[in-house]
Order: C-alpha cells, then structure tokens, then sequence
C-alpha cells in the first residue's frame, strides 16, 4: 500500500515538474521570437534609411552637371547659328560651371577623373573664348567629349542626345550633345543644319 502511495506521489511530482519545464520553454520561446521581430525591424530600418540616403545622393550626383551641361549647350546653339561672339560668350560661362561645380561629393576615384576632365574643358573653354569660329569648333569637338564623358562619370538628370555629323573635319566625323531630338549641326552651322543623325538617348 505504502508503495502505491509513494509511485502516484512520485507520479504528481513528475507531472508538475515536466508541466512548469512546458511553461518556462513556451516562455523562452515567445521572449526569443518577440527579441527576433525587434532586430528584424530595426534591420529593416537602417536598410530603408540607407536607400533613402543612396536615392538623395544620386539625384544631387545627377543634378550636380546641370550648370556645366547648360553652358555647353548654349556653345552648341551658338555654333549652329554661325554666332562666334556667342561662343565667346558661352565659353566664359562654362569656365564659371566648372569653378562652382561642388567636388566635395566625389568619391576620390571620381575626384581624379572629374580633374582631368575639368581641365582639358578650361583649355578648351579658354581658346573659344579668344579664337575665330573655326577654331572654335575644333575646340567644341574635344569640348563634345569631355562633358560626355563627364555625363558619363556623374549622371545628369537631363534628358539628352548624342549626335553625329559625319562630315565634320573632312569626313572623320564628330559627336555632340543637344537638348532636342532635331538635327541643329554646331559644325556646319547655317550652310548645313540638318547634316548629322541621332546616335543615342541619355535619359
């Protein structure tokens, strides 16, 4: 009898044990799960706080080219129309885009790329400002290049078209860029507006 009584107090005792070893896991559980869905959000967001950084960034990147891109298409419509004290004119604005162009947003890989660029369009720049139309064109040819390649390097968010006249410079060619989808050729100027064809969108 004594035994019996001793087996189902034992049996009481197992049952509560394994019943409040249920409730503690349950409870470490929930604590865990609830530790999880806190990381998870506050991971979600720094990853939504970094987009947000990155989108900012890149639309100040794209807007940063406006000035310099600007000054450069008021060259090119000044050429079109055979306009030399024009080109003058925009050549000096373009020496202005480039001193405020703010470079402390460059990564230094850019920085490096961005200075080769600036200088090579000073120079350029500079002997539009002083020389004939002709000469001036052959310095808006190189010039064409650069800012391309300054597009290419930091976005713009213009849309834009590169275009090319294959006649320029005894059938070699040349490229630039215009604000408009229609053919205004900046090297032939008024004796041939229409020569040249659209080679590619930007934005």
């Amino acid at each position: 009898m004594k035994k019996t009584i001793y087996v189902i107090a034992f049996s009481i005792l197992f049952l509560s044990a394994c019943k409040n070893d249920k409730k503690q896991t349950e409870s470490h559980d929930a604590s865990m799960e609830e530790t999880n869905m806190h990381q998870q959000d506050e991971h979600s967001s720094m990853d939504n706080s970094s987009m947000q950084g990155d989108l900012k960034s890149t639309t100040e990147k794209n807007s940063s080219s406006s000035e310099i891109i600007d000054a450069y298409l008021q060259l090119k419509n000044a050429l079109t129309e055979d306009s030399k004290d024009k080109a003058a004119e925009a050549g000096n604005k373009i020496l202005t885009a480039f001193s405020n162009f703010d470079m402390t947003k460059l990564s230094d890989e850019q920085h490096m790329t961005y200075m080769e660029i600036m200088e090579n369009s000073k120079e350029h720049a500079e002997h539009i400002i002083k020389s004939p139309i002709d000469h001036q064109r052959e310095h808006f040819e190189e010039l064409s290049k650069d800012v391309n390649d300054l597009i290419e390097l930091i976005g713009t968010d213009k849309t834009l078209y590169v275009d090319f006249c294959p006649m320029y410079n005894n059938n070699k060619g040349a490229m630039w860029l215009s604000e408009t989808e229609t053919i205004k050729n900046p090297y032939l100027g008024t004796k041939m507006p229409t020569c040249g064809k659209m080679q590619k969108k930007i934005n």
